[in-house]
């Protein structure tokens, strides 16, 4: 199979609802007149015209040449989705409403990045923030679902670099694609300590703030609305349903709190690594609740960031003097821990490769790297973090590739991921195979023509 046709045919099995955009978003279609099913999976799993129509579109902004038969593709990839939600269903591979919360959140932010502000995505969308949250809660669960279905399906698929070599192998050399520009860079991040000052200004303010409620009646959730330093939940009130006791990514001292409450009832000032919160119980239902909370960060000086920019300077001498390698001194110095099991490079989310194509990248970061030679470390920085927040960095480039041909020396990393696809979505195939004739199906005689169900079995009132 040539590379960029093996590349154009895992996006279809192994992208499923990672294109979620503000057209989607956008979209809350009802069957009427203006709409129709075009698609069923099991007893009640629905898709209408309008989701494809939604998905067409959002693909068509992405390739404005791409042609009507994608649709046909596209239809395959929504029914695949719901094939594998069937089954996370039917083997009890659920996700809770944390994760749903916390996807949604990230989604948000993204989509707040993308925009500029969180108003202009509002209007761009045509709702509120809460709305648009509310509004797709189950499509961001079926896509946890299908997701932790898949990962269940191929967690034993492998790849072996004798595999990655026959496969390049197959590939015919006026088949090779060719790659933009590309660079693999890596970050130490550390994050500015709050002054003494600023924080305890910040836990007196939250202190004014709960004496208000609790002793002049004023409402929790106009106050969260007002003065809560969280986006994700202050246009809501500063609510958040389902909070689960487990944790659920939660921070524990939140948790511990909140579960202490009656219903109504504040919480005394409580700290955690986001910064200082009050936390309201709305309803208790068991082992999950429904929780208001208001919180406030205390702010960072310029005397804050000049002394983390200076920790970074000594971290730099001592990377340039060969005493640390750059995975060591990532351990050793940097604040974000995520960042650790990666030994501090940044990862492509979409392919999973260390290799960033530059047409990708902040403007900014590309500014920077064209002045830095491989093996570089740039000078300490302030930057903004995926969060919005502020923070400082040190910046090392690993490597950089100009403009070629694919090559198993300057591109492993890429045709290695490419071999792994092409093997999982051989065994997505399989999986398939061996589950359709278990599910009841119905495709709309529209698409009868679409040859990527010709060896499907389907319902014979559908096509």
């Amino acid at each position: 199979m040539k590379l960029n046709r093996a590349i154009y045919y895992v996006k279809f099995l192994l992208c499923l609802g990672t294109f979620i955009s503000v057209h989607s978003l956008q979209a809350q279609p009802i069957v009427g007149t203006a709409d129709r099913i075009i698609a069923v999976v099991g007893k009640n799993r629905i898709i209408l015209q309008s989701d494809l129509d939604v998905q067409y579109a959002q693909y068509k902004d992405r390739d404005p040449n791409v042609s009507d038969t994608i649709k046909c593709n596209l239809l395959q990839q929504m029914i695949i989705q719901k094939l594998l939600v069937e089954q996370a269903d039917r083997d009890s591979l659920l996700v809770s409403d944390d994760d749903v919360e916390g996807t949604i959140e990230n989604r948000i932010r993204q989509f707040v990045r993308q925009y500029g502000s969180k108003e202009k995505l509002e209007e761009v969308a045509g709702k509120t923030i809460y709305q648009l949250k509310e509004e797709n809660r189950e499509l961001f669960k079926e896509q946890l679902m299908a997701e932790k279905m898949q990962s269940k399906i191929l967690e034993n698929v492998k790849i072996t670099p004798a595999e990655v070599q026959a496969f390049y192998n197959t590939i015919p050399a006026d088949s090779l694609p060719f790659f933009p520009a590309a660079v693999e860079v890596g970050q130490i991040v550390i994050e500015p300590s709050v002054s003494k000052e600023l924080d305890e200004y910040a836990r007196k303010k939250l202190e004014d703030i709960r004496r208000q409620i609790v002793s002049e009646g004023k409402n929790f959730e106009t106050m969260a609305g007002l003065y809560s330093d969280d986006p994700g939940s202050r246009d809501n009130g500063g609510r958040y349903n389902d909070v689960n006791r487990t944790g659920g990514g939660w921070a524990p001292e939140f948790v511990a709190a909140a579960f202490k409450l009656q219903n109504g009832e504040v919480s005394p000032i409580i700290k955690t690594q986001f910064g200082y919160h009050i936390i309201q119980m709305v309803q208790r239902k068991g082992e999950v609740a429904d929780v208001r909370h208001i919180l406030i960060r205390p702010e960072r000086t310029t005397a804050d960031f000049k002394r983390a920019l200076e920790k970074l300077d000594s971290v730099r001498s001592l990377l340039i003097s060969g005493k640390y390698t750059f995975a060591e001194a990532v351990g050793k110095f940097s604040t974000d821990d995520a960042a650790k099991t990666t030994g501090g490079m940044i990862i492509d989310p979409q392919s999973g490769s260390a290799q960033l194509e530059i047409d990708h990248l902040d403007p900014a970061m590309v500014l920077m790297l064209d002045t830095m030679k491989v093996g570089g470390f740039s000078q300490p920085q302030m930057f903004t973090t995926d969060r919005g927040d502020k923070s400082t960095r040190i910046v090392y480039l690993k490597n950089r590739t100009v403009p070629h041909k694919a090559n198993l020396k300057d591109d492993y990393s890429r045709i290695q991921q490419v071999a792994l696809q092409q093997k999982q979505a051989k065994r997505t195939e399989e999986w398939l195979k061996s589950r359709l004739p278990n599910y009841y199906m119905k495709i709309d005689p529209t698409y009868s023509s679409c040859h990527v169900f010709d060896n499907w079995k389907i319902s014979s009132t559908s096509k």
